[in-house]
């Protein structure tokens, strides 16, 4: 009798690579949890993601509108300054490494170093990611301002942890003095 294993779904193979194993998973919610509604949880909070990598920057957007944080993407990492201010972002997620454009090459560092010279800006938190070697990025991600370092591909639900813990101590830019003070006392 012919007995048929089950497959696993496999990314498509190119020639002269094995093909690769896919288990889906849920990237947000740990095994058996769901307590709270994911949508509820960013609360509209705006979110600046920059990677010059289209996927990256969809998957950004998809996985943090569905725990209801406002998202803008772009693959432009010399106009950070300009969208942060345009879109009122609290936080940014920025990618270390682009593409060289233009007399200056821009990679997080500088980037965060550029966006503390506006008064406006110098205060918005920033996660620094990066898919290059995690050792070598780490403590220069913290040394330079960032809040916290995620290598690629990225645990989501430790991301957005670090998010809300961030946001919570962080007041909304634009809020009144008396929503600003209030989230300060927190």
């Amino acid at each position: 009798m012919l007995q048929l294993a089950a497959k696993t779904p496999t990314a498509p193979v190119s020639p002269g690579r094995p093909p690769r194993q896919h288990k889906e998973k849920e990237p947000f919610v740990a095994d058996g949890e769901q307590d709270e509604k994911p949508a509820s949880i960013g609360q509209n909070r705006r979110i600046l993601v920059v990677d010059d990598n289209p996927v990256v920057l969809k998957a950004f957007e998809l996985k943090l509108k569905a725990w209801g944080f406002e998202v803008t993407t772009s693959s432009n990492g010399a106009a950070v300054a300009s969208t942060a201010e345009r879109v009122k972002a609290e936080l940014i997620i920025l990618d270390i490494n682009f593409p060289p454009a233009g007399a200056l090459e821009w990679n997080g560092f500088t980037i965060i170093q550029w966006l503390r010279r506006f008064p406006e800006l110098a205060t918005i938190p920033v996660i620094l990611i990066s898919g290059g070697d995690s050792s070598q990025y780490k403590e220069k991600s913290l040394a330079a301002g960032a809040v916290g370092f995620f290598e690629k591909p990225m645990n989501y639900k430790e991301l957005v942890a670090l998010i809300l813990q961030t946001l919570d101590t962080t007041p909304k830019p634009n809020g009144t003095p008396l929503d600003q003070g209030a989230a300060s006392a927190r």
